[in-house]
């Protein structure tokens, strides 16, 4: 399976460290170094994912959805909470553009509750497509300390394409209009690239 390379880099450190105080010290020692070296292979896990056909919009991280909102006239946010065992890498929820990039400082709150989607240290891609305007929201949490996204303003984004990843447990908000019609409830569980959010209401003029 692929790995994120900061999976593989964790797990290199962690290894030789725990076979550098097995030489001078009891083995047994070093077993903790060696399963948290396990455990960060496990936690960076990359897997190759296909995304349905159709006109949808798709769940951009693995987790469970702890919140569906109404954010303004039309517009709907669904919330995706990862816990330290879901797959952290992230994907654009549909294909298209990306017209817009924002990085924002912020708390550390635990990434579970509402505050995280206002509050909390984020980055914020906005991907254009097919007559359509949807916001990902990358959003650290308690644990997590870092945002990692691959992609820059102006870049074409196929269908569930890799858009980033967040260190360890994290929150990934999705912001839509009218034109979606949500197809998820409140507890759900979700997966990356694959699993429906949304399906479109009606379909475009070609423009």
């Amino acid at each position: 399976m692929r790995i994120v390379p900061d999976g593989l880099y964790y797990a290199l450190g962690l290894t030789l460290a725990g076979i550098a105080l097995s030489f001078y010290f009891p083995s047994w020692l070093g077993a903790p170094f060696y399963l948290l070296a396990g455990f960060c292979l496990y936690f960076f896990r990359d897997p190759e994912r296909v995304a349905p056909p159709g006109d949808v919009l798709v769940a951009p991280a693995d987790g469970k959805v702890v919140a569906i909102r109404e954010t303004g006239p039309g517009q709907t946010r669904i919330s995706i909470f990862l816990n330290i065992f879901n797959v952290h890498v992230n994907r654009t929820p549909i294909p298209g553009t990306i017209t817009d990039i924002v990085y924002r400082e912020g708390k550390f709150l635990v990434a579970s509750h509402e505050a995280a989607s206002t509050d909390n240290e984020q980055n914020t891609l906005t991907v254009e497509g097919n007559g359509t305007r949807v916001v990902c929201r990358q959003i650290a949490g308690l644990i997590a300390r870092r945002i990692v996204c691959y992609k820059k303003r102006g870049d074409a984004l196929s269908a569930a394409e890799r858009i980033g990843y967040i260190k360890f447990g994290s929150r990934v908000d999705v912001l839509y209009g009218p034109e979606w019609e949500t197809a998820v409830k409140v507890g759900d569980k979700v997966s990356a690239g694959t699993s429906i959010l949304a399906k479109r209401a009606s379909t475009p003029e070609a423009v």
